[in-house]
């Protein structure tokens, strides 16, 4: 193809390409997404009901802590198995007087996990 244009009286330049600055290219791929992020950031806090990054001063959450009401489930009302109901019996007794269990060595527990199948009273006992 060159051949040919030369043979037509076509004069031909070839250049090399400039190498860009590095420091401009590093630049924009970091600086374009941070942008992206701040301006979200910013219309996030901005909107209705709060928002804001989590942990910064002046910028709480609104939310209020409310307490369930008493629902007067009892553990007599709760059918299953018995030992499930008498361990969790001896939980609750243990948050509500923890000096009598905490004299022989017994720690708070982190949480409770009811297992068992379908209508046993797991909800129920929560």
């Amino acid at each position: 193809l060159i051949e040919k244009l030369q043979a037509k009286g076509i004069a031909i330049e070839v250049h090399a390409p400039e190498k860009p600055n590095e420091m401009l290219r590093v630049l924009g791929d970091v600086a374009f997404p941070l942008l992206i992020i701040a301006g979200l950031l910013f219309l996030r806090s901005r909107a209705p009901g709060g928002g804001g990054m989590p942990g910064m001063p002046g910028m709480q959450s609104k939310a209020k802590v409310m307490l369930t009401p008493d629902t007067g489930v009892k553990f007599a009302d709760v059918a299953g198995i018995d030992e499930a109901k008498w361990e969790l019996t001896e939980i609750v007794d243990f948050l509500k007087r923890p000096e009598r269990f905490v004299k022989v060595g017994a720690k708070i527990p982190k949480g409770v996990l009811l297992t068992g199948p379908p209508g046993t009273g797991k909800t129920l006992m929560a």
